[in-house]
């Protein structure tokens, strides 16, 4: 009973390696793994798969050794996209920091940082079109559809991640002209971010674009109560004053 335990498990191993060998030499666009392929088949006489257990054990501890190194090097090849596309966007290069972003994503795709400085650069790209070309609108279109989706994205991957709250709360609110979309996502950014007048001032204008007149005037009060910034509080109290007029 044994014996036939034994040789049913080997069956079983010889099949999963002559699985892996078949996959390997497949995968065109992976030099390594083929010559990985090549030196198992070649721990068997024929060129197959090694016929004795331990010859199979040496072959699935060989492509394991090589699988972790694989591992340990796609981590620092992303490690080195992520350096890169924060260099370029220091330096204003934000066509250039997306394709390196590309990459760092393609690397570590669950890195919420790499989505939010994806959104910066694309927002940036979307401002800076200019020229007389028709397609203007189009490309501004491209660009800040890619950092929506981008800003959605990190804070998919982290839902207490500020920085895309505040970033996608201003985008929908100055640029894609869609505050009563910003509101959710600035008030959430508040609800952690406590004392930020700034965001205070998006959602204020979010608000009163949207027609929600009494708690833009509250949301007003509060920043001219709490900053020290003297313009900031003239223009807090002078929008109080025009939205009561209206009213």
């Amino acid at each position: 009973m044994k014996k036939l335990k034994d040789f049913l498990i080997a069956i079983a191993i010889i099949a999963a390696v002559g699985a892996l060998i078949t996959f390997l030499y497949q995968s065109g666009k992976d030099k390594p793994r083929k010559e990985l392929a090549r030196a198992i088949s070649q721990l068997s006489p024929r060129g197959g798969p090694p016929e004795t257990i331990d010859g199979l054990i040496q072959a699935i501890r060989l492509y394991e050794d090589q699988h972790d190194q694989n591992i340990r090097d796609a981590a620092q090849t992303g490690v080195y996209w992520k350096i890169l596309a924060m260099r370029y966007a220091d330096r204003g290069m934000h066509n250039n920091a997306l394709e390196a972003l590309e990459w760092a994503i393609y690397y570590n795709g669950d890195d919420p940082f790499l989505f939010n400085l994806r959104g910066l650069s694309a927002s940036i790209l979307a401002k800076n079109v200019s020229g007389l070309s028709s397609n203007i609108n189009t490309e501004k279109e491209h660009f800040y559809k890619i950092a929506e989706n981008a800003y959605l994205r990190a804070m998919e991957l982290d839902i207490t991640y500020t920085k895309p709250m505040y970033a996608l709360g201003i985008l929908y609110v100055f640029e894609l002209n869609r505050p009563q979309d910003a509101i959710v996502y600035l008030e959430r950014y508040l609800q952690i971010q406590t004392s930020d007048v700034d965001a205070m001032a998006v959602l204020a204008m979010a608000y009163y674009l949207t027609e929600n007149f009494s708690r833009a005037i509250d949301l007003y009060e509060r920043i001219a109560n709490r900053t020290n910034d003297r313009t900031m509080k003239e223009e807090a109290l002078n929008n109080i004053l025009i939205i009561k007029g209206m009213l």
